[in-house]
């Protein structure tokens, strides 16, 4: 099998050294970036699994770094940073970050998210009983599993981040069926929900929104308050 790599983008010498040697360890190649110019470079040169990028860069931070990242291509993101920032937070998941982690972490909590994302960077795995869907189609929708892209009535295509897909999927492969916030962030990150944690409501929040955007759709997403959310739309 070959071995994965991961790009560390953090500025401090000492960080940047500390996460080298935690991942070296754990049996990745590792390659570090210490501002956007250099994090261009390596992707241009090297096919990149997991990009691990703190905010506060010089320059531009990382914010708008993964803005560009995410125009160009679908890499899994995890987030560092030294504030523990709820705007911080939401825009990194409004932006498509896989996860986010808050200074000073635990070492073994950070390869153990970012070997979940990295376990999860293909398409979901079928079941024993059930086929591999590519295309899934509703309300005049169109779900595109090969491209990730949720295709309007209009035919516009929208390429969805991950924790979007994957939450979206699921809930098609599970229609009228109420899933918990627990059973949807283990789908979209591989991790459990944390308290407070308000990732799994950020990203149904941007998939209402391209729904919302065509006033005839009916309501796709229910909230079912105090337990989750269920697909309530129509299959073809």
């Amino acid at each position: 099998m070959q071995t994965q790599k991961i790009l560390i983008v953090e500025d401090e010498a000492v960080t940047r050294s500390t996460l080298e040697s935690l991942f070296e360890a754990e049996g990745y190649q590792v390659f570090c970036a210490e501002n956007g110019d250099e994090m261009h470079q390596l992707l241009t040169n090297e096919p990149i699994n997991l990009v691990i990028m703190d905010i506060n860069l010089p320059g531009k931070n990382g914010l708008m770094l993964a803005r560009e990242l995410r125009d160009k291509n679908n890499i899994g993101l995890i987030f560092l940073t030294g504030r523990d920032n709820d705007v911080d937070r939401i825009l990194g998941l409004e932006i498509g970050a896989d996860d986010y982690l808050v200074k000073p972490f635990n070492p073994r909590e950070l390869t153990i998210r970012a070997r979940n994302i990295l376990a999860r960077s293909g398409e979901p795995a079928k079941t024993d009983n059930q086929e591999s869907v590519s295309e899934y189609r509703f309300n005049l929708w169109t779900l595109d599993c090969d491209s990730r892209s949720l295709i309007s009535p209009s035919q516009e295509s929208i390429r969805l981040p991950k924790s979007e897909f994957r939450a979206l999927k699921l809930l098609l492969d599970n229609p009228g069926k109420i899933l918990t916030r627990d059973q949807l962030i283990k789908e979209m990150t591989g991790r459990e929900l944390k308290e407070n944690d308000r990732t799994v409501d950020v990203t149904i929040r941007r998939l209402r929104k391209h729904f919302e955007d065509v006033p005839e759709t009916p309501e796709i997403i229910s909230t079912i308050h105090g337990e989750g959310y269920r697909f309530s739309g129509q299959l073809d």
